[in-house]
């Protein structure tokens, strides 16, 4: 697919002197009209393109919303407020920006349990995950850095305790944490600094997706079968069948996301959050924003010592480590067969990981007490488990499926032991990765 001949003919002299300079409408014409695309891609296929739309969103939103926004610790709690009740539909920018942040990270956790069950990580497209997961971390970066923004209490106490973080690692923490604070406490500095990041990440975001969607027109897009392309049947034209494909399931996630801008705008932040920052009263319970909270479940989990690691530093390298270890996602696996749909065992483990993601997002906002710690050790013991243990011995013992002989195969349901006559669906589209 990567390969692909170029069908763009101009039709006019100027589209062709254009073309024949800069061949910038070509470039579009064969990366969103005629890219081939397997016919038989789904609708879980169609996340990267939403997520594109979202970026955009986050993008145009936060750029506006920085024109009216004071980074100072006396002034930023009010100018939030004058956003909201002073400038022109302030409001609805900033519930854009705030419930926007939340929806990306609703499809982007859809676009990688997606490529988790079909495979999307397995050679060649290990550099694709790679990046993805490089923008998981720009996101979640970025995220922490806006949350602290609003100066509310849990802006500010949130921010006291992420960065305290650091400090658990021996020698190099402390230093570490100076440099993100601005000094040894959160205050204006730390502002300014988070302000500062906060503005520019969304940008190196955008030029990493760049090089993600690069990657993926080298590599060519997956499919449900994980069977790769072997002839012009396999595949459909972008246009029209991704475009209306992608442009159904958007409206759906719009539609969703304006009604939770519109009439539901904080149901996925925090009250306490709409109280000025006071660094002399505690809230009863510091949580982050809902989307770190099965990573700060994992955090909490380990209340024990191994060896010379203190509970401390380890509950944040396993923090830590639950993201990393999706870097090397693509050499844990050892099954050859890309597709959930055709391994019977690990579809069954990967709903269980699902489910138990889930689990640890509900944890990690309750008490880090009493049976909720318990609950939560042996819940990260399985998302470990699942990348170090499962995956590798799985991929040896399990017994996969007949795979179809093509997608077309898959498609027709020429044979009844594929598996793949469910599989119906024409095309999705070429943001979506791996």
């Amino acid at each position: 697919m990567s390969g692909h001949t170029s069908s763009y003919k101009p039709t006019t002299g100027i589209g062709n002197w254009v073309d024949a300079r800069l061949p910038l409408p070509r470039l579009v014409h064969d990366s969103f009209v005629s890219y081939p695309v397997p016919r038989n891609l789904n609708y879980a296929y169609t996340f990267g393109g939403i997520l594109m739309v979202m970026l955009v969103i986050q993008l145009l939103t936060g750029i506006t919303l920085a024109m009216h926004y004071a980074a100072s610790t006396g002034l930023a709690f009010n100018s939030v407020e004058k956003i909201m009740r002073d400038v022109n539909s302030g409001w609805l920018l900033r519930y854009m920006h705030a419930n926007g942040a939340s929806f990306f990270f609703i499809a982007v956790y859809f676009h990688i349990a997606r490529g988790m069950y079909y495979g999307s990580y397995k050679a060649p497209r290990e550099i694709l995950w790679i990046l993805g997961v490089i923008i998981l971390l720009l996101m979640m970066a970025t995220a922490f850095m806006g949350y602290v923004l609003p100066w509310g209490q849990m802006s500010f106490w949130g921010a006291t305790v992420i960065t305290g973080f650091f400090t658990a690692f021996p020698g190099i923490g402390e230093p570490i944490q100076q440099l993100l604070l601005g000094g040894f406490a959160v205050d204006n500095p730390t502002l300014n600094r988070f302000f500062s990041l906060h503005y520019l990440l969304p940008f190196m975001i955008a030029g990493v997706v760049i090089l993600h969607v690069w990657a993926l027109h080298v590599s060519g897009q997956t499919n449900p079968t994980g069977v790769e392309v072997k002839s012009k049947t396999d595949t459909l034209p972008f246009t029209p069948y991704a475009t209306v494909k992608d442009a159904l399931a958007l409206a759906v996630f719009l539609l969703v996301y304006a009604y939770f801008v519109f009439y539901m705008p904080n149901f996925l932040g925090h009250a306490d959050n709409y109280i000025p920052a006071d660094s002399l009263k505690t809230p009863a319970h510091i949580v982050p924003e809902w989307y770190f909270l099965p990573f700060y479940a994992i955090l909490r989990a380990i209340t024990f010592n191994v060896g010379p690691i203190d509970s401390k530093l380890g509950g944040v390298l396993a923090m830590f480590g639950s993201i990393i270890v999706l870097f090397v996602l693509p050499w844990l696996d050892t099954s050859k067969v890309r597709s959930a749909v055709y391994r019977p065992w690990y579809k069954i483990f990967f709903w269980i990981f699902v489910a138990n993601a889930i689990f640890l997002g509900w944890l990690g906002a309750k008490p880090a007490e009493g049976v909720y710690t318990s609950l939560a050790q042996v819940s990260t013991l399985y998302y470990f488990a699942f990348f170090l243990v499962i995956l590798p011995v799985l991929g040896l013992v399990e017994t996969p499926k007949r795979l179809p002989n093509s997608i077309t195969e898959a498609v027709l349901g020429k044979s009844s032991g594929s598996g793949g006559g469910t599989l119906a669906g024409v095309a999705a589209s070429p943001e979506t990765r791996g």
